[in-house]
């Protein structure tokens, strides 16, 4: 095989997985993959970061010894090689902090303006295991609005990425669905805007707007509706009467509609759609947003580096963008390498301790055998009847999310004794069933309960 054709045979491989994939998957993952080197043997593919190649390894591992050279051991034949960032021009650095730019959305009524932020767009959302799932949701919302989910609810904590994901739609919708009017509004807006409206007596003509010239309604931090019953009963006529046109709702919030303190009107309402979980990000989802930001900003954080901060920044994003600013700010400013040392001075009120005492997974499989009445070693085996592939499928899921603050993908594959492709696909399946299933959400509420006990 010459080089030219493992070039032909490399973009052979793109074409295949293209159309098999989603737009936004083939653009996040692989679109930004170049071939730096190409012979008989082997493939030399430059990535934007490490999590790129976990993510074709594991997805693709069977195209890619299809289409390109294989090694002795049966693996892909390819060396991968991370890009170096390009540093920053004079002039055009970012200022420090979380970023602000806003632009202002067409497509706004002349009372009622909308601003997205400019940074927030599905190119620019890190993808990963634990928020998979809302991003493929917000997308078929963006593509098909008011016909895929309506409406979508996306709840999660704090930092976690929900607004990026509601913006990302606006954006989506703005550029590829250019006659319909988009309203972006938080929660908190909506609130004044109704009492402002209230007090000037113009109540009817903000009724008219939300019901007659919004076809897009984007609401961040609906928790902020909870306990003010004048204000939901309105949001909930707004929402109803949008609903019935097919009109599409996009909501975010801190908690899943059950747990909110709301009437079980909007509570049902709110579930009408689909419900959606952003996780908490799992290592080398967290690596890899730290390496996007610091790309942004021409800084160049070493592997070891960017894995140990990751590691001790887990709970929120937000954190991750906030440390690589001050790293960002310290180099610049001091003319510094980034090292252990200067992350330990810089960072050191961010850095979180990871728990002494943590979940084990034995625990978690003696918990999930007790709730769902099965053997542990059934859930450890390989048998695949109905009764015993759901409480594995949901071992696998809560393992994943108790340990994946610390533990890498593959050390719990190996300690659950499966494939970590096959624990991927366990979280995104009791994900999407826990959104459709009232009492799986129950039994695995339970089986958390006792392993928190």
């Amino acid at each position: 095989m010459l080089a030219c054709d493992t070039c032909d045979a490399w973009i052979k491989f793109l074409e295949y997985v293209k159309s098999r994939c989603s737009a936004t998957a083939f653009g996040n993952w692989l679109a930004p993959i170049k071939v730096l080197q190409a012979n008989l043997d082997e493939v030399t593919l430059e990535i934007p970061n490490i999590f790129v190649k976990e993510y074709l390894l594991a997805n693709y591992k069977k195209e890619l010894c299809s289409f390109l050279p294989v090694a002795a051991d049966g693996e892909p034949s390819l060396n991968f090689v991370v890009a170096i960032p390009s540093p920053v021009k004079k002039g055009t650095q970012q200022p420090s902090g979380i970023p602000q730019e806003k632009i202002e959305n067409p497509l706004h009524s002349a009372h009622h303006e909308v601003k997205l932020n400019h940074n927030y767009r599905f190119e620019t959302f890190i993808e990963g295991p634990t928020n998979q799932f809302v991003k493929s949701a917000a997308f078929g919302v963006a593509a098909r609005p008011g016909i895929s989910y309506n409406p979508l609810f996306i709840h999660g904590g704090v930092g976690l990425g929900k607004t990026h994901i509601l913006h990302s739609i606006g954006h989506h919708i703005g550029e590829n669905h250019k006659k319909l009017r988009i309203q972006c509004i938080t929660t908190e807006a909506f609130i004044n805007d109704l009492v402002d409206n209230l007090r000037n007596k113009s109540i009817e003509k903000m009724k008219r707007f939300y019901r007659s010239e919004v076809d897009v309604l984007l609401v961040d931090d609906i928790q902020f509706l909870q306990n003010r019953l004048n204000f939901e009963e309105e949001f909930c006529n707004t929402f109803e009467t949008l609903i019935n046109q097919h009109k599409q709702i996009v909501i975010t919030s801190d908690k899943p509609p059950a747990q909110l303190k709301l009437s079980e009107r909007m509570i049902a309402r709110m579930e009408w759609g689909l419900v959606a979980h952003l996780g908490i990000p799992e290592l080398e989802t967290r690596v890899a947003i730290l390496q996007h930001k610091a790309n942004q900003k021409g800084l160049n954080i070493p592997s070891k580096i960017a894995f140990y901060i990751a590691e001790h920044i887990y709970n929120n994003v937000r954190q991750l963008e906030g440390a690589v600013n001050r790293l960002s700010a310290h180099c610049r400013l001091l003319d510094m390498d980034i090292t252990e040392e200067l992350v330990h001075m810089t960072l050191r009120e961010m850095l979180q301790q990871i728990p002494s005492q943590r979940i084990s997974v034995e625990q978690i499989l003696k918990s999930v055998a007790a709730i769902f009445q099965v053997r542990v070693s059934d859930i450890k085996g390989s048998v695949r009847t109905k009764d015993i592939v759901l409480p594995r499928q949901v071992a696998m899921y809560l393992a994943y999310k108790y340990k994946m603050t610390n533990d890498s993908l593959q050390m719990l594959g190996a300690s659950l004794g499966k494939a970590h492709s096959t624990i991927l696909h366990a979280c995104k399946n009791i994900e999407k069933k826990m959104t459709l299933d009232e009492t799986l959400r129950r039994q695995i509420n339970m089986v958390e309960r006792n392993i928190q006990a």
